[in-house]
């Protein structure tokens, strides 16, 4: 599961701690909120779905998906389902590809969720052989569903976009930048990619998933 309220709460006062810009932040935005996701296929294939586009348009890809599924969702039902049937979902061909690539990885036990590695690079480095999820999805799988309170998707524009704003910085940050910036948060890196999503949320945006 993800980060415990307190625990998120606590992470976010030691940033405060070792970055004061954090602290006025904070004052602006309060606290964000926990946002947990359930362990296992089902998230990471709505991440894949939510990749590139909207959260409104995510959500509404994946009501379709499931009233055309079912729920929980059947991966062989995913694994046997042609193009066009998932194109009436919303689902591109790319990212019909990458579903049936989850759930073959899953179904012949290759990706086991219940057993990933404990350190955070082997484990994003196991769920990137799904074909289609690259660092970020991965990264933002094991922070909403595991609670990985050090993972850090400075790759995510939201995020570049919220820290830079944060620390002072009219112009996006780069990744290179953004992840430079946070190894002094170590290990509250999650908590800070939270709180820029919650930031960001203030002025209408949302997190993913």
């Amino acid at each position: 599961m993800g980060l415990s309220e307190e625990q998120l709460r606590a992470d976010v006062d030691a940033l405060v701690q070792i970055e004061p810009l954090f602290g006025s932040a904070l004052a602006r935005v309060g606290y964000p909120p926990t946002r947990i996701r359930e362990r296992g296929y089902v998230t990471l294939m709505r991440t894949i779905v939510g990749q590139q586009v909207s959260v409104k348009a995510a959500d509404a890809m994946w009501r379709k998906l499931t009233d055309m599924v079912g729920e929980p969702i059947d991966l062989a039902r995913i694994g046997r389902a042609s193009d066009d049937e998932l194109r009436a979902a919303g689902i591109s061909r790319q990212k019909s590809a990458y579903l049936r690539s989850l759930a073959e990885e899953v179904l012949s036990g290759r990706l086991d969720f219940a057993n990933l590695p404990e350190d955070d690079e082997a484990a994003i480095a196991q769920l990137v052989q799904v074909k289609g999820v690259g660092r970020w999805s991965a990264e933002i799988y094991l922070l909403f569903a595991e609670g990985r309170r050090d993972i850090w998707p400075a790759g995510d524009l939201a995020v570049q976009i919220e820290i830079g704003k944060i620390l002072g910085h009219e112009a996006r940050p780069s990744e290179k930048l953004t992840r430079a910036w946070a190894e002094a948060w170590r290990p509250h890196r999650g908590a800070a990619a939270i709180f820029a999503w919650h930031h960001y949320g203030a002025k209408g945006g949302a997190a993913p998933v």
